[in-house]
């Protein structure tokens, strides 16, 4: 006899049937692996269809956008962005846990930044002698943090003189009959090469060495990120006016809006967080940096241009070449030094 509820003995309900569809999946789910009926098989085999052609019409997509981007910009942004965040990592890394780590950072930098050089110049028919060149920059980025200042720069005026003068050394030596002008151009060179990347990155080593240094080098190359990054995404989606056109034609003034807007904002949230200085020295600091890295950038844009290269190499995919990374940096150590000098004794205790 039925319950009060009306269901059949055995707990039965004898109320909506159930559909057959739901009976054959059922079914399907108790019969062990590889019993599955055809249809239940067919099923399986459309979901997973249907869900190789969504992947497939999303990956479409994303490439189509990126190869836009791609075409617009020059460059890879899934390498950049890849690239760009396991060296970030790597750095914040050395910089909060053991600041000595990032002088090996420094000098792998350095040089790689002149055989860069040494390799794009040689190519323009320029003689740049790298042995040298390479010896000279390691002494310069260890002495910048761990010589006295007053040895810093005996160190920085000696080895300008030591690739200077084994260039003519060496141009006498050779005696192929190169000219007045060219031999006069290959000096001024090696003293550029050492000046350019040892040189400015000993300033940054030296900032580091500072007391708490490691917080104003990491401020610092977060407000030159953020300056880049915000040209870019501004150059990106509402670049029309060029900046320079004859050095480097993609940069726009909508561009530099947006740098200039995210450096002033990285500028004053780490002057304040970070640095424990006041809001107005934010403004300060986002400034000047955003300046040097505008330079530091168009600077070796120009260079390039003379050079006939588009990137200094392509050691770094999406990126170009180290360089190409640090032509921002460079310059914006030796502000973000004179900027500690300055604004240090303005930290709260």
């Amino acid at each position: 006899m039925s319950d009060a509820s009306g269901g059949a003995p055995g707990g039965e309900s004898r109320g909506e049937p159930e559909a057959p569809f739901s009976r054959s999946r059922a079914a399907d789910a108790a019969k062990p692996a590889g019993e599955q009926t055809p249809d239940f098989q067919a099923h399986v085999r459309a979901a997973r269809s249907e869900f190789e052609s969504q992947v497939a019409h999303a990956r479409a997509e994303f490439e189509e956008a990126n190869e836009r981007i791609k075409q617009r910009t020059g460059r890879d942004l899934i390498g950049a962005i890849l690239i760009g965040l396991a060296i970030g990592l790597a750095l914040i890394a050395s910089l909060i846990f053991l600041k000595q780590v990032f002088i090996l950072f420094a000098l792998a930098a350095s040089t790689l930044g002149i055989f860069e050089l040494h390799r794009a110049l040689t190519g323009a028919g320029r003689r740049v002698d790298i042995v040298p060149q390479l010896a000279a920059g390691t002494v310069l980025v260890i002495a910048g943090y761990f010589a006295d200042p007053w040895l810093h720069w005996v160190t920085v005026f000696a080895a300008v003189a030591f690739v200077v003068v084994w260039r003519m050394i060496a141009q006498m030596a050779a005696r192929d009959g190169r000219t007045y002008g060219l031999v006069l151009g290959d000096v001024l060179i090696a003293a550029f090469v050492q000046l350019y990347v040892p040189f400015l990155t000993s300033l940054c080593v030296a900032l580091l060495s500072q007391d708490h240094g490691e917080w104003w080098v990491l401020a610092f190359i977060i407000v030159v990120v953020a300056s880049d990054t915000g040209a870019y995404a501004a150059g990106l989606s509402f670049g029309k006016h060029p900046m320079a056109p004859r050095i480097s034609p993609k940069k726009t003034w909508e561009g530099f809006a947006g740098a200039a807007a995210a450096a002033l904002v990285a500028g004053v949230l780490l002057a304040i967080f970070m640095l424990h200085l006041p809001a107005w020295t934010g403004v300060v600091i986002g400034a000047l940096i955003l300046l040097t890295a505008t330079l530091g950038d168009l600077g070796e844009s120009m260079v390039k241009r003379d050079i006939g290269i588009k990137d200094m190499s392509s050691w770094l995919p999406g990126h170009g070449g180290v360089l190409d990374r640090l032509d921002s940096i460079l310059p914006s150590a030796a502000a973000a030094l004179a900027l500690y000098y300055l604004l240090n004794p303005l930290a709260a205790s």
